[in-house]
């Protein structure tokens, strides 16, 4: 799922081609794509871009008539950027909008449709889409630790939580804990106040060095592969692949249709983390440290 880094990317890249411009057409290809009847959809043709804005991973068109047009690409959604007439592409693209610019189309790979495109009006309609998330790049230490250690969870699930902390997800949120050398399983009630400080510190380094990358990129080009995957991670998607820092094999945690990639030797004193559906398996030839991985 396209996160902070990735959704101010796409504002970058889509506002000197859109903000102004007015929505000559608006297609839904997909029957599911729009979760909101009224006001109807075609409603924002011919209407102008006045800016645009983020509420949590989504993006939001603001329009004439106080319309708010607001995209939530969920795990697979991606926009893409054509010349006017270009071609689409295909069964995966759910709509397309086109512009005196170019056209922009929203697509998704894979047969689960979750990606979805609410039109709402006024401002007070907006409320419904806030989850209450703080911003840590705007906010204190203090303010961090309190909202961190406002309910018991673990470090990942903390920092994922939209209603805890805004525009964090999966990938980033392993690349946070990774560079301030914590569990992801560490409960947040029993982090202490050093602890507090690097996860706070590395959350904000974080964010910070991929908004920069992603920006600088999208000044460039318009973003085309934007994916939870990136060159320059350190643990994301590096299982069995070598830790930057100490070079032990990066180790991964399944669950659900998501997975946590750590390095035992850097975030758990050398400990492996019970894969649950792996470790019901093996029972006691679960390793349990480096050493006996080795």
């Amino acid at each position: 799922m396209p996160e902070l880094p990735d959704i101010l990317a796409y504002l970058e890249a889509l506002t000197p081609r859109v903000v102004g411009q007015h929505i000559e057409r608006a297609r839904a290809l997909s029957p599911f794509v729009v979760r909101t009847v009224e006001p109807q959809f075609s409603e924002i043709e011919g209407k102008q871009v006045r800016t645009l804005d983020r509420l949590g991973k989504r993006i939001v068109f603001v329009l004439d008539n106080e319309l708010y047009l607001i995209v939530h690409l969920m795990i697979a959604g991606r926009l893409r950027w054509r010349p006017r007439d270009g071609k689409l592409f295909g069964r995966i693209t759910l709509a397309a909008f086109d512009f005196p610019t170019g056209t922009l189309a929203l697509t998704e790979a894979g047969t689960k449709r979750r990606a979805s495109i609410h039109v709402v009006r006024g401002e007070p309609a907006l409320e419904q889409f806030r989850r209450g998330g703080l911003n840590v790049l705007e906010i204190t230490e203090g303010e961090f630790a309190e909202r961190l250690r406002s309910e018991s969870h673990t470090l990942k699930r903390a920092l994922t939580d939209p209603r805890l902390f805004d525009g964090i997800g999966n990938a980033y949120s392993d690349e946070i804990l990774h560079r301030a050398r914590l569990s992801p399983l560490q409960l947040t009630r029993k982090l202490d106040d050093e602890g507090v400080h690097r996860l706070y510190l590395s959350a904000r380094d974080i964010l910070h060095e991929w908004i920069d990358r992603l920006g600088a990129e999208a000044r460039a080009a318009f973003p085309e592969k934007v994916t939870a995957f990136r060159d320059g991670m350190a643990v994301h998607g590096r299982f069995k692949q070598p830790c930057p820092v100490c070079g032990v094999p990066v180790q991964r945690i399944r669950y659900a249709a998501n997975e946590t990639n750590y390095c035992a030797r850097c975030q758990t004193d050398g400990r492996l983390l019970a894969d649950r559906a792996m470790s019901r398996l093996l029972k006691e030839d679960w390793p349990r440290t480096l050493e006996e991985l080795e």
